[in-house]
């Protein structure tokens, strides 16, 4: 059986009974201060083995270090590793919620986190192994949700500037789509598979697009999906699901097309937490973005612009992103 790598998704948590030290992370909020200090700056990036970005990340004047942007994550994360060499400051046990299940994990406290120019304090980080997440930490929206962010894959660079800043001009092929909020996290309404309506989250911290089981069954009722084989999705926690590799004819988010899109159906405890279980929906994943010029994601104003190639481009880029990669 074949497995992928999946992202953190969301994190939440709730005192436990009879453990008092147990600390509450509450999601993040749905509104928050726009930023208008961050500085513009272009980050290069590089792909790990499953086709996710790591941007180096320096902490406490030390590093840089390698950390996974991902947008479907609700907070930043550090490696054990990196919290025993730098001697961070232990903050606590949570409960940590990932696209797998539940468990209980210890926190961390980030005195400083740069990426651009601006430095960040992060409280009560996750502390995660490295081998799970393939990376020395996760950057999460609680680091980016004032600010913009543009994955530019042909640079192969991400900027990241405040949300308060003007739009650079449009140009030829970009779409915008405006979303929702919910937890934190930009939900896309306007979306259809198949011609069927449908959510979608974007999330760059996953190889592949997850759908529900509420998606697959609308789905199938029309006869509307194609091939299938089990694969194992393994997340940075280290908890393992399987689902089914599928095909979607079409996939449209706002005027944005795709076809033959590659997504695998899974019970995945993220669209429970998202309360969006029994709503057809998906994780947008990276096999998806891949597919774009540039994505931006502006979690401030609720939007999301992608730089369409030209259409045979485009076509290819998809068609590329359908082979499962191994461990």
């Amino acid at each position: 059986m074949q497995r992928l790598a999946l992202s953190l998704l969301l994190i939440a948590a709730s005192p436990a009974f009879a453990q008092p030290q147990m600390i509450e992370l509450q999601a993040v909020g749905e509104q928050g201060a726009v930023d208008k200090t961050t500085q513009t700056e272009d980050v290069k990036f590089k792909d790990d083995r499953y086709e996710r970005m790591t941007v180096p990340v320096r902490l406490s004047g030390t590093g840089p270090y390698r950390f996974l942007v991902d947008t479907g994550a609700d907070r930043t994360a550090i490696s054990r590793e990196l919290v025993s060499k730098l001697k961070l400051g232990a903050a606590g046990d949570a409960t940590l919620h990932s696209v797998t299940g539940s468990s209980r994990v210890g926190t961390a406290t980030v005195p400083s986190l740069q990426l651009t120019r601006k430095e960040l304090s992060v409280n009560n980080a996750p502390v995660l192994e490295s081998s799970n997440m393939g990376a020395d930490g996760i950057l999460g929206v609680d680091s980016l949700r004032s600010q913009r962010v543009l994955f530019d894959f042909e640079g192969q660079t991400i900027s990241i500037v405040p949300s308060a800043l003007p739009e650079r001009r449009s140009e030829p092929g970009e779409i915008v789509v405006q979303a929702k909020r919910r937890k934190g996290h930009l939900i896309l309404t306007q979306a259809t598979a198949n011609g069927r309506r449908m959510n979608v989250v974007v999330d760059t911290g996953s190889q592949y697009t997850i759908g529900n089981s509420a998606l697959r069954k609308q789905l199938l009722a029309g006869r509307q999906l194609r091939d299938s084989h089990q694969v194992e999705l393994e997340s940075v926690t280290g908890g393992k699901i399987v689902g089914d590799l599928m095909f979607i004819r079409e996939v449209e988010i706002g005027g944005i097309q795709l076809r033959d899109l590659a997504v695998v159906f899974a019970d995945s405890h993220a669209f429970k937490k998202l309360e969006l279980n029994d709503k057809p929906s998906m994780l947008l994943g990276m096999n998806a973005m891949r597919a774009f010029k540039r994505v931006s994601i502006d979690f401030a104003n609720k939007k999301l612009r992608v730089v369409l190639p030209e259409q045979s481009s485009l076509d290819v880029r998809v068609a590329e992103a359908g082979p499962i990669r191994t461990y």
